[in-house]
């Protein structure tokens, strides 16, 4: 599944960091940083998944997300 926005896209420092816990560019605004690293985290842990992101700036943003399919035995 991908999920895909034309906004203003994501500068390639911030892309390095964007699942880091705590990361934030609005620190002392509100941001607490912990939204994509929760969301990384449960999806790479829980659901045995692969969360991508890739920007450009002025561009947009896309987000890739890959579930791996479960066994039911």
């Amino acid at each position: 599944m991908q999920l895909t926005d034309n906004g203003c896209g994501i500068s390639r420092d911030h892309l390095q960091r964007i699942f880091e816990p705590f990361f934030t560019t609005r620190r002392g605004r509100g941001g607490t940083g912990l939204g994509l690293s929760i969301v990384y985290n449960i999806v790479q842990k829980n659901l045995a998944g692969e969360l991508t992101v890739a920007s450009k700036l002025g561009t947009g943003t896309r987000f890739s997300l890959k579930l791996a399919s479960l066994s039911r035995g």
